[in-house]
């Protein structure tokens, strides 16, 4: 379901079942990603995701939900 996904090395992924018309607002959305990453805010590995030092478990995650801090950032400036 998750429609972009920034990686650790600037690279991003994008759905392949994106809408074409939406492409460039997940691309902005996931550089927020990057920047977050690359400010030292925001990292993950396959187990967690670190946000300014607290660990938040993927298992127990709704990914994307725009409740969680860096997806919060990322909807409000992409």
């Amino acid at each position: 379901d998750v429609m972009g996904k920034a990686n650790n090395n600037g690279t991003i992924i994008i759905n392949k079942n994106v809408c074409p018309s939406k492409i460039k607002d997940v691309v902005n959305h996931e550089m927020v990603h990057i920047d977050q990453m690359k400010r030292g805010d925001l990292d993950y590995d396959n187990d967690y995701v670190y946000w300014k030092g607290k660990k938040y478990s993927r298992a127990k995650m709704d990914e994307g939900n725009a409740k969680l801090p860096w997806e919060d950032e990322a909807y409000k400036n992409a």
